[in-house]
C-alpha cells in the first residue's frame, strides 16, 4: 500500500497495547463504512427477487441474472486482488469499487424492465469485485494485534451485517405504505453518500494500514501451499450449493408463503444471525480451528429442505440457518486465508479464492434456478449434497494446518 510515503505512528507507553487499540479502531471505521455499505446494498437486495419477478423475469432469469451477478462480484478480483499487490495501490482500487458499488443501487429507481435492473445488478457486483481483495488485505494487518484473523474479520462482519439486518427494513416499511419498488430502491441514496464520505475518512485517518501488522505469520515459499487449493475446493462446493437470496425470496413469494414486506423483513433477521454468529464464530474459529467450519457446515446445509419445503415457521427457521451460513462465508472464511500465504500475496490469494467462490456460486445459482422451475425436490437435493461435499476437503485442512495463535 505505497500510495504514501512510510510513516512510523508514535506509540506512547506500551507498545503493543497503542498498537492493539489503533488496530481495533481501523477495523471498527471499516466496519462502520462497512454498514452503510450493507445497509445499501442488502437492502436492495432484499426486494430483487420479487422486483425481477414483477418485471417478467422467472426463476430460471432470476437464478442466472443473480448468479452471473456473483460470478462477476467474484470473479473480478482475479483482476483485482493481483493489480492490487502489484501496485500497491489499495486505496484507490478500494475507493473505485465503493463509489461503482453505492452509484448502481439507487439508480435500480430508474429502471423498468428486467434487463436494465440485471445489468445494475451486476455492476454492483463489480464494485465489490473491485473493493473486496483490498479492504480483506487491510483487515488482515489489523488480524494478530487484536487478538487473530477470525476475531477481526468477526468484529468487522458484525458491523457488515448490522447493516444488512437494518437496510431491509426501511425498504419493507415504504413497500408496505406505498407498495413501490422504486421509491425503496431511492430511498439507499442516503446510506449510499453517508458510506463514501466513511471511506474517504478511513483513508486519510489510516494511509498505511500494513503498518498495523506489528508481527507476521511465518510462511514458507513463494507459491501458494498445498492446503490453500485443497481448502479452496471445499469452500466452492460450500458456494455451489448455498442458494442466493433472491431466488429464496422468489420461492416465498410465488408459494405464498410470505408476503413481500414479510420477505424483507425476514432477510434482515436472516442478516441478524449472519451478524452475530460472525462475532462469535470468528472468535471460536481462532481457538478450535477447521472442527468449527466443519460443524458449521453441516448445520447450515439444512436451510435448503426448510427453506424450499416448509411453510412460514420452516422458512423462518430456514432463513435463520441461511444467514448462519452467510457469517461463515463472511468471517471465517477470508479469516483462514490470510495466515496461509505470505503477506505480499495475500490480495492476489484473496482475489483467487473468492474468483473460484464466485464461479461456483453462480453455477450453483444457475442450477438452483433451472431445477427449481422444474422439481423443487431437486434443487433442495441439489444444495444439500454440494454443501456436504465439502466436509472431507475440510477435515482433510483441519488435520494438515493449524492457524497460528494471536501474538
Amino acid at each position: 500500500m505505497n500510495d504514501s510515503p512510510p510513516h512510523e505512528y508514535p506509540q506512547p507507553g506500551g507498545g503493543a497495547d497503542f498498537a492493539a487499540r489503533r488496530a481495533l479502531k481501523f477495523i471498527l471505521l471499516i466496519g462502520v463504512l462497512s454498514f452503510f455499505a450493507d445497509f445499501t446494498y442488502e437492502g436492495s437486495r432484499s426486494i430483487l427477487g420479487p422486483y425481477l419477478g414483477s418485471l417478467g423475469a422467472n426463476g430460471t432469469i432470476i437464478g442466472i441474472v443473480t448468479g452471473f451477478g456473483e460470478l462477476a462480484g467474484y470473479g473480478l478480483r482475479l483482476l483485482s486482488g493481483p493489480l492490487a499487490d502489484a501496485t500497491g495501490r489499495f486505496w484507490p482500487i478500494m475507493i473505485i469499487g465503493y463509489a461503482l458499488q453505492m452509484a448502481a443501487v439507487p439508480t435500480l429507481a430508474l429502471t423498468s424492465t428486467w434487463q436494465s435492473a440485471a445489468l445494475l445488478i451486476i455492476l454492483e457486483r463489480i464494485g465489490k469485485a473491485i473493493r473486496n481483495p483490498p479492504r480483506d488485505v487491510m483487515l488482515s494487518h489489523a488480524g494478530r494485534s487484536v487478538g487473530g484473523y477470525g476475531w477481526a474479520f468477526g468484529i468487522h462482519e458484525s458491523l457488515d451485517q448490522f447493516g444488512a439486518l437494518v437496510g431491509p427494513l426501511p425498504v419493507a416499511l415504504i413497500l408496505t405504505r406505498r407498495g413501490a419498488f422504486h421509491e425503496a430502491f431511492a430511498a439507499l441514496a442516503a446510506p449510499a453518500a453517508i458510506n463514501l464520505l466513511l471511506v474517504l475518512a478511513a483513508r486519510v485517518a489510516y494511509p498505511r494500514p500494513e503498518d498495523l501488522e506489528t508481527s507476521r505469520p511465518s510462511v514458507q515459499g513463494r507459491t501458494l501451499p498445498r492446503v490453500y487449493w485443497v481448502y479452496l475446493a471445499g469452500a466452492v462446493l460450500v458456494a455451489a450449493g448455498f442458494a442466493d437470496y433472491p431466488i429464496i425470496a422468489y420461492h416465498l413469494s410465488r408459494a405464498g408463503v410470505a408476503p413481500g414486506e414479510w420477505i424483507a423483513v425476514l432477510y434482515s433477521g436472516a442478516m441478524a444471525v449472519s451478524g452475530t454468529g460472525s462475532l462469535v464464530l470468528g472468535r471460536l474459529f481462532d481457538r478450535w480451528g477447521f472442527s468449527v467450519l466443519v460443524g458449521l457446515t453441516l448445520l447450515s446445509a439444512v436451510f435448503a429442505p426448510l427453506v424450499f419445503l416448509g411453510g412460514f415457521g420452516a422458512a423462518l427457521a430456514g432463513v435463520a440457518l441461511w444467514g448462519l451460513g452467510m457469517g461463515v462465508h463472511e468471517s471465517i472464511i477470508p479469516a483462514a486465508v490470510a495466515p496461509m500465504v505470505r503477506p505480499e500475496r495475500r490480495a492476489s490469494a484473496f482475489g483467487l479464492f473468492t474468483a473460484g467462490y464466485g464461479v461456483f456460486w453462480f453455477l450453483g445459482s444457475a442450477a438452483i434456478g433451472i431445477l427449481y422451475d422444474h422439481s423443487v425436490y431437486g434443487a433442495v437435493a441439489f444444495c444439500i449434497l454440494a454443501e456436504l461435499a465439502a466436509i472431507p476437503a475440510f477435515i482433510w485442512v483441519g488435520r494438515h494446518y493449524r492457524p497460528p495463535r494471536p501474538s
